[in-house]
Formats: C-alpha cells, structure tokens, sequence
C-alpha cells in the first residue's frame, strides 16, 4: 500500500493511525503548497485534489480520512474503530462529533484567515465567517470538556480514531492561533495523555 500524503493535519491523522497499527504502508511526499495535489498525475488517483489518499494492494484508491483509518483498521486487525458493533458505533458517533462541531469549523476558520492567500484559489472561501467559526470550533470544545469529565479518552478507556482525528486538529490549532482554552482541564489533560503515545511521542 501507498500513502500520497503532506503537510497539515488530516495527513496526520492518517499517520498517527498507521503508527498505532503498525501497518506497512509507504508514504509518497506529494507538495500541497506547490499545487502538485492539483496536478493531472494526483487528480487521477483523487479527482478532488486531496490529500491523502491511500492506494491499495489490488491498485484502487481511497480518500477521506475517515474511511482510510477504517480500511487500514480492517486490513491490520486493529482496535480504532472497534471490536463489536456497540464499540463501532459509538466510535462511528464521536468521530462525526468531533468532525463536523470541531474539526469543520477550526479548519474553515484557518482556511478563511490565516490559510486565506493559500486557499483563496482553489476553495470558496468566505473571510467574514473566520472569527465566527474559530468562536463555534471553541464552544464545541468547552462542551466536549464535560463530556470527558473522568474518562481516559473519548471512547471511555478505548482509544479510537475520534481520539487522532482530535489530536491532530488540536495540534494543528496550536500552531496556527486556535490553541484549546486553558479552562478546558479535561481536554488539556485528555491531549496530554494521547501526546504520549508511542505513535506520536516516538
């Protein structure tokens, strides 16, 4: 298997997974800032220009996160999405949780600001939304604190992909001016015990 893969977080989530796997797969640099993901080679491995996106054994492709972790965590016998159906499920719900009230509105809020002159030209981007979203991205963030109140991870005691997809946004957040609000404890320590994982600390 091969992983085209870049810069910014949603090829660290990727990574992250295949690290706890142990999975075999090589990873294919492919330039984000030269444009070389909207390039006519990539676009016919993803037509949406996206990175990553993973080729596998029989030649075909996948994109979309998501459904990378859960490929690669089918094929390596893994534990990120779940053991039984009650355990997918409730991966299956935090990890669209984390997505769409956190990871959505933290990452627009980049592309619309910081990331502006980078994603100008090749998104619909809406600058006046940006401090809007950033506000939406934190309140989600002050909610899942209580959420977690006591709990090891997200899942309970279970790490799961709605722990990396997290991690890697937040990480990602700190660095470009949408660092997690220090009243956050939970989240704060939660992010410290997933940054010791031999995954990510190794």
């Amino acid at each position: 298997m091969k992983l085209y893969t870049g810069m910014g977080p949603n090829p660290r989530v990727v990574t992250i997974a295949i690290a706890e796997l142990g999975a075999d797969v090589e990873q294919v640099p492919v330039d984000l800032v030269g444009g070389e993901n909207r390039g006519e080679e990539h676009l016919k491995r993803n037509p949406a220009g996206q990175l990553p996106t993973l080729e596998t054994d029989d030649g075909s492709f996948i994109s979309e996160i998501t459904a990378i972790v859960e490929y690669l965590d089918e094929k390596c016998g893994g534990s990120l999405i779940g053991s039984t159906a009650e355990e997918r499920g409730e991966t299956r719900m935090w990890t669209r949780r984390v997505d769409l009230n956190i990871v959505e509105p933290m990452a627009n809020g980049f592309r619309f600001a910081e990331g502006l002159q980078l994603f100008e030209n090749r998104i619909h981007v809406v600058p006046q939304a940006a401090d809007d979203l950033k506000q939406i991205a934190q309140e989600q963030l002050a909610k899942l604190d209580g959420l977690i109140e006591g709990q090891e991870y997200i899942c309970g005691d279970r790490f799961t992909l709605a722990d990396i997809l997290l991690f890697a946004f937040l990480e990602f957040g700190a660095q470009v001016g949408q660092p997690v609000d220090p009243k956050c404890g939970n989240v704060q320590a939660w992010y410290e015990r997933v940054a010791a994982r031999p995954s990510i600390a190794g």
